[in-house]
């Protein structure tokens, strides 16, 4: 797998309470945006990001952002 499957073109914008999460890179997950474990065999990785506190957070959808977890508009490009 090259490339990450489009989830949807548009961020994921979520209120997360403070801890650590792990952001879907590859798309798959059914829990999007994130990681249940699909990735396996696709050659991505998941991408850990922690918050200090709750916070209202845009998480990339489109999976191509330059800024992973945070959608950066690239999703505008595709």
């Amino acid at each position: 797998m090259a490339e990450p499957f489009i989830v949807q073109k548009k961020p994921f914008v979520v209120t997360l309470d403070a801890g650590d999460y792990w952001w879907c890179a590859c798309g798959q997950s059914k829990n999007q945006p994130f990681c249940d474990g699909s990735h396996k065999g696709t050659g991505f990785t998941p991408v850990k990001f922690s918050l200090s506190e709750q916070k209202k957070v845009a998480l990339c959808g489109c999976k191509h952002t330059g800024n992973k977890p945070y959608c950066d508009g690239t999703h505008s490009k595709l």
